[in-house]
């Protein structure tokens, strides 16, 4: 995986570690993400499916893009299309996207950036592969993440942030054997790039075979481990998990992983997506492109598309 990365993990800041009154989150459950297809075609993994929402809270929905190695022609994305009520996140860990919105906002995500974009009042963007990388596939594999936005900020301004790897905060854990990409929010005490309209955090952690992470978490926030590659295990009691599988975490003041001694021949680490955040505990109502808290808003959200109020695709549109 190309995310951004180091050679010698030693070299960077340690996560502080757990209080010996602190508590381990205990496992509350281990759920499989179905397959399906997204936008004009590309394979998905729905990583929430078969989750309580309370559990997700403040997050939404969540793909693992992938990971796919396409042949040349196959590489597929998604057309225009509008949002409204919530913030889409897209990290990009192999391969090429372009990204494009009606406000101006867009580029490439590529090898561990992130694009994090804010729908609020209303936005239209794209999402798709480079002409080259169509041409000629290849590998892609990306997580896309849906945040829900309090009700007092639902129409807020739309924004755009363009997440560079470089540019993302790397830890390690005490034995040097974890590397810790903080993409948002504060992790083992360091701070993340990305700017939050709630608190919340996210992070890509690469394991290494045998490694154990002990990692603090904010005891306000929900918590949740998604598997992006490899097998090890989760909680206190060592609950065995794999690819494509999402632990949900409860109760406690920090999160324990471990990576199976041996991982199979194509993965070097265990690779896990960790993210929670605080609650916003208010209801929800989702239908296609839009997350609000009403049925009445979601018709509305509707009605505002059409009439052309939601944004116009720029004439110089990818």
């Amino acid at each position: 995986m190309p995310a951004i990365s180091v050679e010698n993990p030693l070299e960077l800041a340690k996560a502080v570690k757990p209080e010996t009154t602190d508590r381990p989150r205990r496992v509350k459950s281990i759920t499989s993400a179905p397959r399906g297809l997204e936008g004009e075609g590309f394979p998905v993994r729905r990583a929430f499916a078969g989750i309580d929402m309370a559990d997700l809270d403040p997050f939404v929905h969540m793909d693992q893009m992938g990971e796919v190695d396409y042949g040349p022609g196959e590489p597929k994305g998604t057309p225009w299309h509008p949002h409204r009520g919530f913030e889409t996140v897209t990290y990009m860990i192999d391969g090429t996207f372009l990204h494009q919105d009606s406000i101006g906002g867009g580029g490439v995500i590529q090898n561990g950036a992130t694009q994090w974009m804010t729908a609020g009042s209303g936005i239209l963007h794209i999402e798709r592969p480079p002409d080259a990388l169509i041409d000629s596939g290849g590998l892609f594999h990306g997580i896309q993440l849906w945040v829900n936005l309090p009700a007092k900020l639902k129409m807020t301004k739309p924004r755009y942030q363009d997440i560079e790897a470089e540019s993302v905060s790397l830890l390690t854990n005490e034995n040097g054997d974890a590397i810790i990409r903080v993409i948002a929010g504060s992790l083992g005490g360091i701070d993340g790039p990305g700017s939050t309209h709630t608190p919340i955090a996210i992070a890509h952690v690469s394991l290494l075979p045998g490694g154990q992470l002990s990692l603090p978490w904010n005891p306000a926030y929900n918590a949740l481990t998604y598997v992006l590659a490899g097998q090890g295990t989760v909680g206190h009691d060592r609950s065995a998990i794999a690819e494509g599988e999402m632990a949900v975490h409860v109760d406690g003041d920090f999160l324990v992983l471990a990576a199976n001694a041996t991982q199979d021949s194509r993965t070097r680490a265990f690779e896990v997506l960790i993210l929670g955040g605080e609650p916003i505990r208010e209801p929800v109502a989702t239908y296609g492109p839009f997350v609000m808290n009403t049925r009445a808003e979601l018709q509305q959200a509707f009605e505002d598309y059409e009439a052309g109020r939601l944004g116009q695709i720029p004439a110089d549109h990818i």
